[in-house]
């Protein structure tokens, strides 16, 4: 299974296979994770340096404690972040953004325009589709560097429909 990873604002893709090795950017690593009974705290042997860390769970994220550094940590599952890219809440992978059609549909209203500033999760685009309005957010606040509809335009699953970019763009 994939796993969406940012850890201190860095992106990370693992990927958990079997025999207690996983894969992180491409790069293969042997494993072995326990949880100890104290309570949040966890070990870990990784290609055989041993580390262990507190770790203690938030709303939507983990606080984790380790080495006397303090790393704040979001996951998704491939699903989950599939999702939440469709629904413009996702983890940000990348320096721009885009917020595309989740299915096909016809577009209600455009909220933004080029040159406006979003917050994360700030509505962006009303999409009709399957009789239902359905409200596409931004997935990371910034400047909206490309609007690509208009309301009334017919939009296929995919299709970019915002883009935003840095906000010192």
């Amino acid at each position: 299974m994939k796993y969406y990873t940012k850890v201190n604002e860095k992106e990370y893709i693992i990927e958990i296979g079997q025999d207690d090795e996983i894969v992180v950017n491409d790069k293969q690593y042997a494993i072995d994770f326990r949880r100890l009974a104290q309570g949040g705290t966890v070990s870990l042997l990784l290609n055989n340096r041993s580390l262990e860390a507190v770790v203690d769970e938030r709303d939507d994220h983990w606080e984790v404690l380790t080495e006397g550094e303090l790393y704040n940590v979001s996951v998704q599952d491939e699903r989950a972040y599939r999702l939440a890219q469709a629904r413009g809440t996702g983890l940000d992978m990348g320096h721009e953004a885009v917020v595309k059609a989740p299915m096909p549909g016809l577009i209600i209203r455009v909220l933004v325009a080029e040159g406006d500033t979003v917050e994360r999760n700030e509505k962006v685009v009303i999409l009709e589709s399957m009789k239902m309005e359905n409200e596409l957010r931004a997935p990371r606040e910034g400047l909206v560097t490309a609007v690509h509809v208009s309301a009334g335009s017919s939009v296929e699953k995919d299709q970019v429909l915002i883009v935003i970019g840095d906000l010192e763009a």
